[in-house]
């Protein structure tokens, strides 16, 4: 009976620890390995069409005025016939001279039929206002601060054409690898570097396995594209949420019932994280806006039967439902101890879900590696960063915390794009900790001052005599 009783906690035990890498981490990274050989094997061959099709460029923009030069630039430099685009650029109630860019690249693009709209405050009433002024047969929306690779838009739209079951794609998001390698100190780069890896096997590895298996979960607000005729029979982007592109890929899937993919062959680069500041308030940003959707559309859906056939309650489960478990994991190993588990085995434990987690690393790095082959320079680069892989459960393990605070502030908070960062987050933290050691101890100096001024009381009285 105690070897069985030894047998079951054993079980337990370690079935805690693993069973949400393996459901959630092990088998998408074997997946991801198994979709490259497939389309090795398989390649989709994107025929170019008889004829180039107009498209739509939407560009949101707001106070952008540093970057958008760059980014019509990288428009014009594509290989996709400028004469067949149209690009719309949305102000969204931005104060800084960004109208004077465009009317420089006006100038100095006069090939690029460009278009300024102005629009009321909030991203997605910038894009709708563009999408019923777009014409063409697809609509590209990029954001506004970051960099399209060249062959970008020309294999986004030879992919529309050449599967037509497709209705909307997201493309691969990329940190500017030239902007990472430019900080100069070591720590610096070296978190910029663990952010630019978790991009390329976030877009690269884990989205192609996603696609293949018809279970994107969002499609990038910095990058997607729409056929024009599926997109304008949906809702259009939502505007009272902050994770509009979530909002309307659900549109897609649930009332429209259509296919979401990726092309990952079309790559967009955005800058590198300034700071943990920002990196704060994204994730945060993120995950409330993630939490406002699958509000919306599946709280008559939530059965745990429905965990392992749609992937949207798979996600919200494992990000959410999950957190408060493996919270409890991290922050309470110490209390295994007094559960007649030995240093010994939790140490070993622990590390053996460490080097799981590298291990899974790995498989998404050489997946990713394969995905790159069309894309030289970048593939070099990111093989050489073998070495970061060791370093992102770390990286990983911040960010869950801090989606994790996204979920302890949006319950009583509205939807906003302010949010506290991590500057202002730890100054709050800490206020209302010494305000609670200080309510907490006042009785006690209460008590303090009143032994103190009796024992002053007995020694005057001992003077005076």
């Amino acid at each position: 009976m105690e070897l069985m009783n030894r047998l079951f906690n054993s079980f337990l035990f370690w079935a805690a620890w693993i069973i949400i890498p393996v459901i959630m981490e092990i088998i998408p990274s074997l997946g991801s390995v198994f979709v490259l050989i497939k389309k090795r094997l398989f390649p989709v061959d994107c025929q170019k069409p008889a004829i180039d099709p107009e498209i739509s460029l939407i560009i949101p923009i707001y106070n952008s005025m540093d970057t958008l030069e760059e980014c019509i630039r990288s428009i014009h430099e594509s290989d996709y016939p400028n004469s067949q685009m149209r690009i719309f650029l949305v102000n969204n109630q931005g104060q800084d001279d960004s109208f004077q860019v465009f009317c420089e690249c006006q100038r100095k693009y006069p090939e690029l039929k460009m278009q300024w709209l102005n629009a009321k405050q909030g991203k997605s009433k910038a894009l709708n206002l563009a999408l019923f002024n777009s014409e063409g047969k697809y609509i590209i929306h990029i954001d506004s601060d970051g960099l399209l690779e060249k062959s970008a838009i020309r294999n986004m739209v030879y992919r529309f054409e050449n599967e037509q079951s497709i209705e909307c794609m997201t493309g691969v998001i990329l940190t500017d690898p030239k902007q990472v390698q430019s900080y100069p100190l070591l720590f610096p780069r070296l978190f910029r570097k663990m952010e630019f890896m978790e991009y390329a096997q976030a877009f690269l590895a884990g989205r192609n396995y996603a696609s293949e298996m018809n279970a994107i979960y969002t499609l990038s607000g910095a990058f997607s594209a729409f056929r024009k005729s599926a997109v304008l029979k949906s809702q259009l982007y939502n505007t009272d949420t902050i994770c509009e592109d979530t909002q309307i890929t659900f549109q897609i899937k649930y009332l429209m019932d259509m296919k979401v993919s990726i092309c990952e062959d079309a790559i967009f680069f955005v800058d590198p994280i300034e700071n943990m500041n920002k990196l704060y308030t994204q994730r945060q940003r993120w995950q409330r806006g993630s939490l406002e959707v699958s509000r919306l559309f599946l709280k008559d859906k939530m059965k745990a039967r429905r965990m392992f056939t749609d992937v949207a309650l798979r996600t919200l489960t494992y990000d959410h439902t999950f957190a408060f478990p493996r919270m409890i994991w991290y922050l309470a190993l110490v209390c295994l101890l007094f559960m007649n588990y030995s240093f010994t085995i939790i140490g070993f434990s622990t590390l053996f879900i460490f080097f799981l987690y590298i291990l899974i690393g790995y498989f998404y790095y050489f997946s990713t590696i394969g995905f790159l082959k069309n894309f030289k320079k970048i593939k070099r680069y990111y093989a050489k960063q073998w070495y970061v892989i060791p370093m992102l459960p770390f990286f990983n393990l911040l960010v869950f915390f801090i989606r994790f605070a996204g979920i302890v502030n949006s319950i009583n908070t509205d939807s906003a794009w302010k949010t506290k960062n991590f500057t202002e987050e730890r100054e709050s933290a800490f206020k209302t900790i010494t305000g609670d050691f200080a309510r907490i101890l006042r009785p006690l100096q209460k008590v303090r001052g009143y032994v103190n001024v009796e024992k002053n009381s007995e020694e005057e009285v001992e003077t005076e005599s």
